[in-house]
């Protein structure tokens, strides 16, 4: 018996459900799929799979082979994938993920591009507005923006900056005035992002202003995790956020929002929290990885210079 055929056979048998089913996606007779089931098992002395006129399902058993074959097989992939990246085109699935508002704005708009320039990749595009865990979720590129992590399993490129903006709608400041200093945040309604799911209803935005830097108290009635809520509840006039640079731009241009404090840097510790790939450092020489942060960088950064411009 192929112990390694027998194992991604069983993949597959789990996967479809069935033996004919399983049959058909490898191109086998389903007789072959029976017989190599049967052989796995009893080579193990444990039933993998629950048979029924129905369905064939994973037994305890199965389910905890399975769980543990597939590490092993993925390993398998990535030093299979070492040995082929050495000087070959980047081929096979790249599992990415990156936060919602982001992936909308920013990293979507050049996906086709990539694709088109690397005809054997695909991708799996996970949206997630938490940090994934690269291995657990099995991410081979995960975007993220803040502070780069720390940890030793981890490789980190930056892509971009993140310069953020003080912003507000023209109704909200008829109808409540313009602040003209930081400080004057104090009387107004401010919106507020939920840094790692924080439930703090008082938050310090920080300014910078030749040298001097100001710690401003900020409160209001609007607490959320995601940025789409902000940007629309400053455009219907509800009160002052401070957002991101690459998702305000177009409303600033557009007029629909107003940018506060010009003067003032209103993130003067983007330096230290920027968009950056991550990604294993079992992944270095992954041909596949290497081409998406590299055309990442050159894509987003060049986003981030017209933005600005």
């Amino acid at each position: 018996m192929d112990k390694l055929l027998a194992v991604r056979t069983l993949l597959e048998v789990a996967d479809a459900g069935g033996f004919s089913k399983a049959a058909q996606r490898l191109g086998v007779a389903t007789s072959s799929v029976t017989r190599l089931m049967d052989s796995l098992e009893d080579s193990l002395g444990a039933a993998l799979l629950t048979r029924t006129p129905r369905k064939v399902s994973l037994t305890d058993a199965g389910i905890a082979y399975v769980e543990q074959v597939s590490k092993v097989l993925d390993d398998l992939a990535e030093a299979d994938e070492s040995v082929f990246d050495s000087g070959a085109a980047p081929v096979g699935t790249l599992r990415i993920s990156a936060p919602s508002t982001y992936s909308r704005l920013c990293l979507a708009p050049h996906l086709a591009t990539f694709l088109a320039e690397h005809p054997r990749v695909f991708l799996d595009v996970v949206i997630a507005d938490h940090f994934t865990d690269l291995a657990l979720d099995r991410i081979d590129v995960a975007i993220r923006i803040g502070r780069a992590d720390r940890d030793a399993n981890l490789i980190v490129k930056k892509l971009a900056d993140n310069p953020r903006h003080v912003v507000a709608s023209h109704a909200y400041l008829a109808r409540n005035g313009t602040p003209q200093t930081p400080q004057d945040l104090d009387a107004h309604e401010c919106l507020r992002f939920a840094y790692g799911g924080g439930y703090r209803t008082r938050q310090v935005w920080t300014f910078r202003r030749d040298g001097d830097e100001q710690r401003v108290d900020v409160r209001g009635h609007l607490l959320s995790n995601n940025l789409d809520i902000l940007l629309e509840s400053v455009v219907s006039g509800r009160g002052i956020a401070l957002l991101p640079e690459w998702q305000v731009a177009p409303d600033i241009r557009a007029g629909r929002v107003v940018r506060l404090f010009e003067q003032f840097d209103a993130s003067p510790h983007s330096g230290d929290a920027v968009v950056y790939a991550a990604y294993l450092s079992n992944r270095r020489q992954s041909s596949k990885v290497r081409a998406l942060v590299q055309f990442l960088e050159t894509r987003l950064r060049a986003s981030g210079e017209d933005r600005g411009s």
